[in-house]
């Protein structure tokens, strides 16, 4: 403490955060042997630290390795890999090693760690994690309501702070060497403010709202265009490179319809509409399918199929929009393309759009086939959700759309019987592994800290294997998870189900 302050007085430095780490294990191995090592392990899932020495006076952590792409070749190469350039900048700044070699021959030693973290303004001291696809963040034994809160609060906080005074977002970044990501996609735009209102329900955040009125004044009045075809007033949203998506017009259904819930306000109901009318104009009027991408202005079909989101995300904006006007047209559509789903087999894509779809579906429509689709739709992808080594965060929102689906079917006297034979006990297993796994890809402070900078990143969430990218869609995938996995946690639902298999157990 004494050396660490002395530091901080000369650097004229107010230290908010403090990790220490101490070494549990070690091996040695030669450069030769850990690049055999690093090609048998995914990008970015290495998940022990180096030293240049036995006595750990030149050791870079797995957090500082991995912040700084020392062990990242590129998004063309899928395992790990020595990055001799980055390898030797982060050696000088950590250690001022100005000279640096990694001869074939030459000694590494390969350790993992444990550590503890604490931050100015709070009394907690978190222990970290080892070895292993924990390693580097903090403990947390099981995920309680007010973990998840913090979890919502943080992401969504982070996404009021991308927003600008135009109501444009900051797209993403490459926390790496805080690069930022020069795209922009308007889809995601609106579907981060879905799932930006997701979080406001929860948190009621007046930065949050003010970012979400800032963004979604941009989506009505720049992103969406309205045309005139088939005598009828068209509203899509339009990309910069003039594509009509399917899946845009969805989630601005999802982003307005969610607005006027959470408002009271009617004053989106016109657009929704011509929105609606929009992804109708997409549908096959006899067999139900979408077409998924369209040309501006022509409106001319540029891909008939693009990726099988599209198909849930429209099918899903639909039915919300029924649920707030009850207009017979949306469900209609949607049963018609329910037709085509299930010829189709789309079930087989264990797409978390079409879970949220065929769960709002049945809420008005408890037809069999339809439940069936449902349950297909994940039964045979537990061992996926159980054991996938990415976050993965939309297996969460499967889960969770999948999981208000059981929930009506256990208390369906007629299609009850479609749960026989579903193990229900891996279900849930598989669920709560996959929601607490999502805690790997938060940037607790304790990870920030190793990036360039880690105040832009803080709070937000990131794709391990993308080099830790964050991008709004990101963020906003592992938000809606966590906002339906809080809502679960907090019905009493779980505590339920313990009881009852507790009472099968006696």
């Amino acid at each position: 403490m004494q050396r660490v302050t002395r530091v901080a007085e000369a650097k004229k430095l107010k230290p908010q955060w403090l990790r220490v780490d101490w070494v549990e294990y070690c091996e040695r191995a030669t450069w030769c042997e850990l690049q055999k090592r690093l090609q048998e392990t995914k990008r970015n899932y290495f998940r022990y630290g180096l030293s240049l020495d036995p006595s750990f006076e030149h050791a870079f952590l797995e957090t500082e390795l991995n912040g700084n792409a020392m062990l990242y070749g590129g998004g063309t190469i899928s395992h790990a890999v020595l990055n001799t350039n980055n390898f030797r900048r982060y050696a000088a700044l950590r250690h001022k090693l100005t000279t640096l070699e990694f001869p074939e021959d030459g000694e590494v030693h390969v350790f993992s760690s444990r550590g503890v973290f604490a931050s100015t303004g709070s009394t907690d001291v978190h222990l970290l994690q080892g070895a292993g696809r924990d390693a580097g963040r903090r403990e947390i034994q099981q995920l309680t309501p007010r973990h998840v809160r913090e979890l919502i609060s943080n992401g969504s906080n982070y996404l009021a702070s991308q927003v600008g005074e135009d109501g444009i977002f900051h797209y993403g970044w490459h926390p790496c060497f805080d690069r930022p990501i020069n795209s922009y996609n308007s889809l995601r735009h609106a579907s981060t403010v879905y799932a930006m209102l997701e979080a406001w329900e929860v948190t009621r955040e007046p930065q949050l709202k003010s970012a979400i009125d800032r963004a979604l004044d941009r989506l009505t009045t720049s992103l969406i265009t309205t045309v005139r075809a088939e005598n009828k007033l068209l509203s899509f949203l339009v990309e910069e490179n003039s594509e009509i998506k399917l899946g845009g017009n969805a989630v601005c259904l999802l982003a307005l319809v969610k607005y006027s819930e959470l408002t009271g306000t009617e004053e989106y109901l016109p657009l929704l509409e011509r929105l609606a009318e929009g992804i109708l104009y997409m549908q096959d009027k006899d067999t139900g399918q979408f077409s998924h991408v369209l040309v501006f202005p022509s409106l001319a079909v540029k891909e008939q199929f693009r990726i099988i989101y599209y198909d849930g995300e429209a099918a899903f904006g639909l039915m919300r929009l029924y649920g707030l006007t009850a207009d017979a047209r949306w469900i209609a559509a949607v049963e018609k393309a329910f037709q085509y789903f299930i010829a189709k087999q789309h079930w087989k894509a264990h797409d978390h759009w079409l879970a949220y779809c065929v769960n709002e579906l049945t809420r008005y429509k408890p037809n069999a086939d339809y439940y069936r689709f449902g349950i297909q739709n994940f039964v045979d992808h537990l061992n996926f959700v159980i054991e996938r080594v990415t976050t993965f965060p939309t297996l969460l929102e499967l889960m969770m759309a999948a999981q208000k689906m059981i929930a009506r079917l256990e208390v369906d006297a007629n299609n009850r019987d479609i749960l026989n034979g579903l193990d229900l006990g891996k279900f849930y297993d598989a669920l709560h592994i996959r929601a607490h796994y999502l805690l790997n890809g938060h940037f607790w402070p304790e990870l920030a800290m190793f990036f360039e900078n880690p105040e832009r990143i803080t709070g937000s969430y990131f794709i391990r294997h993308h080099a830790f990218r964050v991008r709004i869609d990101d963020v906003e995938h592992y938000l809606s998870g966590f906002v339906a996995y809080l809502d679960y946690l907090e019905s009493g639902a779980d505590q339920k189900l313990l009881s009852l298999a507790k009472h099968r157990a006696a």
